[in-house]
């Protein structure tokens, strides 16, 4: 039996859960979520506890079991809490801006050493945050901040000479040796 499966979702009083066939709506302070768990998973409400079961004990339904409990556990904490991640720019003349696109959606402007800036439109769900060289992500999706903080990343990852680009907060960069001068003698 899955480890993490087994263990039943905790509740809290401000969240509604409704569970309709194989379609799961959760409903908190900061927003909504909504997940379609596979055929394979049962998923039952006693009480202000939430019990992920498995319908068959298949290897599949087994990789499926404590999936599906997690994801159901990352949605509650989400409307609950609500995730974040941070970046933090490094480099002569990197920086980021906040302004708005034209429909009204937040857009950060990246000056990360390109000839040109890099801008970068939230999804829906996602807000930005800059405080001068740290860019805080924040939503209720905790897969769409992950994936949107990659994203970001990916424009300029740190190289591993000089340390510059877009890391995360408290991430270490190993750093290379760079060339060695050889002296010839004459």
């Amino acid at each position: 039996m899955s480890r993490i499966g087994k263990k039943p979702v905790t509740v809290p009083e401000n969240v509604q859960i409704q569970i309709e066939n194989h379609d799961i709506k959760v409903k908190g302070p900061k927003g909504e979520l909504a997940l379609e768990v596979h055929p394979k998973i049962k998923v039952e409400q006693k009480d202000n506890q939430i019990i992920v079961s498995r319908v068959s004990d298949s290897k599949s339904s087994r990789s499926l079991h404590g999936l599906f409990r997690n994801l159901i556990y990352n949605m509650i904490i989400g409307v609950c809490d609500g995730y974040k991640k941070e970046l933090e720019l490094k480099g002569v003349g990197y920086r980021a801006a906040l302004g708005q696109t034209e429909g009204g959606k937040q857009k950060l402007t990246l000056s990360i050493g390109f000839s040109h800036t890099v801008d970068v439109v939230a999804e829906e769900g996602i807000n930005f945050n800059v405080n001068k060289n740290i860019i805080t992500i924040e939503g209720i999706d905790k897969h769409l901040v992950g994936q949107t903080a990659a994203k970001i990343r990916s424009l300029r990852p740190p190289e591993p000479y000089k340390g510059k680009g877009i890391r995360y907060v408290g991430e270490v960069v190993r750093k290379k040796v760079g060339k060695a001068v050889v002296k010839t003698s004459v």
